[in-house]
């Protein structure tokens, strides 16, 4: 639909002095030609036509061409108006005066046409009803009519807005929220959604009111009862509720930290060895091999290693015992005539079972003039009751003497006292801690160190000596609380010589026990020379235990591997059986 030019349309008949258009035929609204006379009638139209032209006519145009429009629109019509018509067709209009006035300025004229004027018919054109209104009996419309704005939808037909076959909209004569209209679209039961998706039968579900109710502890709150008892949520047997989250009871009443703590139960990390046992295993035909790499002249060195390093120390003991069976020689004879050196030292060390091995070294450490207390805290310092308890029977067994009894004749002073505690295997060894009883021995540690003259040794020699590592680690962070230090700084403080080195040999194995034995590695190993015994007690008596944590701790710590460093600072056989124990992998 377009708008109306500026100063609104031209009457009918157009504007004096403009010639008709190329192709225009004659008929209403067109002017007539210049030079007088008038067209002839149209076709179709009563009497004679139209009257000749006012006198003079209609001037003719000016040479060149159209003249250029007025600003603003065309030019207005004469004052006195246009002549009427001739013939009878059309009546002048009520209170005389030619033609049309002009028209309104600005816009259409008002319904029904202009003022003073009947409408007016043109062949091959109706004009349309007026906006609102429909076209008068046995008049085509204009364009086909729409039910639409102002009108109502026919009978039996859905309101308008309301989504055809969809929920939502209620029946007739019923207001929404009323019962029985059907659920909203969004209240499709997830289980008749899956039904209609996978083309089966919707079964509506079954809410059982006849199941026995089981009593509980648990309190009723209002937000479990039934939807129509409170207003709640379905229960969980409910289809509709199937697709949210499971409730969950009512958390307990709190506790005070130090009541909750009372019965903390805190397991211990654990721990992996590099060497596991092999299977298939065939303790004959290890035998068998053994006997082939030590006969003759030499000794095939490869082989050995190869067999000692992949058989975890079970296995090794069923070899040393049926090899004697089978060729009626001791196994550890034929290493030792074979072998020297730290090769030997080293395989003789995984010949030997965990705990005899370790009262061996015991042994050692406190053989002859001096005494090697650096062994005897790294031993008894760090092995749990039950290892110590079968290192005291092996320790009898095989040098009859008493572990105790030794190590208070190579010992003096508080140092002696640990170890003696040490012997006892009496330590606590559950998992349960104690919170009140932490921060009461936290702060009797800082009476007996930090906070007096002097130290007293004997209260630091109770706590750490028998308190279980889970009880110590509790007090050793309550202590950093009170003290505002750290355990093994005050330790480091207060105390001097081995009793240092045991009681920090102590807080290192209840904070990280893989740490204290990498850090025994990598001082084995430091500086110009390497302390080989050091190195082969570590590796061989925690090669089943937790090596793997240690290698891990030894990477952190020093940022090198294990396997590299033993690698730089060993050579030969002795080299390749300490790699093939402890493993290339991290």
């Amino acid at each position: 639909m377009s708008y109306p030019p500026p100063g609104g349309y031209p009457p009918p008949g157009g504007y004096p002095g403009y010639p008709p258009q190329p192709g225009q035929q004659p008929g209403y609204g067109a002017p007539p030609p210049p030079g007088g006379g008038g067209y002839p009638p149209p076709a179709g139209y009563p009497g004679g036509g139209y009257p000749p032209p006012a006198t003079g006519g209609y001037p003719p145009p000016a040479t060149g061409g159209y003249p250029p429009p007025a600003t603003g629109g065309y030019p207005p019509p004469p004052a006195s108006g246009y002549p009427p018509p001739g013939g009878s067709n059309y009546p002048p209009p009520p209170g005389g005066g030619g033609g049309y006035p002009p028209p309104a300025s600005g816009g259409y004229p008002a319904p029904g046409g202009y003022p003073g004027g009947a409408p007016q018919a043109v062949p091959g054109f109706t004009a349309p009803a007026p906006y609102g209104q429909q076209p008068p009996p046995g008049q085509p419309p204009s364009y086909p009519a729409q039910p639409g704005y102002g009108q109502q939808p026919p009978p039996g037909a859905a309101p308008y807005g309301a989504p055809p076959g969809q929920y939502g909209a209620p029946a007739p004569g019923q207001m929404y929220g009323q019962p029985g209209a059907p659920p909203p679209a969004a209240y499709v039961p997830v289980a008749a959604a899956a039904a209609v998706a996978a083309d089966l039968p919707v079964v509506e579900p079954v809410v059982a009111t006849d199941l026995p109710v089981v009593a509980t502890d648990l309190p009723v709150v209002e937000s479990e009862k039934l939807p129509e008892e409170a207003g709640g949520r379905p229960p969980a047997g409910v289809a509709a509720a199937a697709s949210g989250p499971p409730r969950q009871a009512p958390a307990p009443a709190s506790q005070p930290p130090t009541a909750a703590m009372g019965s903390l139960a805190i397991n211990e990390q654990a721990t992996h060895g590099t060497v596991v046992p092999i299977r298939p295993f065939d303790a004959e035909a290890d035998c068998e091999l053994y006997r082939k790499a030590m006969r003759g002249a030499g000794t095939d060195e490869a082989t050995l290693i190869n067999l000692i390093a992949t058989r975890s120390n079970e296995q090794r003991q069923k070899i040393k015992l049926t090899y004697k069976t089978m060729y009626g020689k001791d196994l550890i004879r034929d290493i030792k005539s074979e072998l020297s050196g730290n090769l030997e030292e080293c395989m003789l060390a995984l010949f030997m079972s965990g705990p005899y091995y370790d009262a061996h070294q015991l042994h050692r450490a406190m053989k002859g003039a001096g005494t090697d207390e650096t062994t005897l805290i790294e031993i008894l310092c760090t092995r749990t009751n039950k290892e110590i308890e079968a290192i005291k029977a092996e320790f009898k067994k095989n040098y009859h003497k008493d572990l105790e009894k030794s190590c208070v004749s190579e010992t003096s002073g508080h140092f002696k006292r640990l170890l003696v505690s040490m012997c006892q295997a009496n330590r606590d060894e559950s998992t349960n801690v104690d919170m009140a009883k932490a921060t009461k021995e936290a702060q009797d540690l800082f009476q007996a160190g930090e906070k007096k003259w002097g130290t007293d040794e004997s209260r630091f020699n109770v706590i750490l000596a028998s308190r279980s590592f889970p009880q110590l680690r509790a007090t050793f962070s309550e202590y950093t609380k009170i003290s505002q230090r750290d355990i093994a700084n005050s330790i480091q403080r207060e105390m001097s010589g081995d009793l240092k080195g045991g009681f920090l040999a102590i807080v290192e194995c209840v904070r990280n026990r893989p740490m204290f034995f990498a850090d025994r590695l990598y001082k084995s190993m430091k500086g110009a020379g390497t302390n080989d015994s050091n190195l082969i007690r570590v590796v061989v008596s925690r090669s089943e235990i937790d090596l793997v944590e240690i290698k891990k701790a030894f990477l952190e710590r020093y940022h090198k591997t294990l396997y590299k460093m033993i690698e730089g600072d060993t050579s030969g056989d002795y080299k390749r059986l300490l790699l093939g124990i402890v493993g290339q992998g991290v």
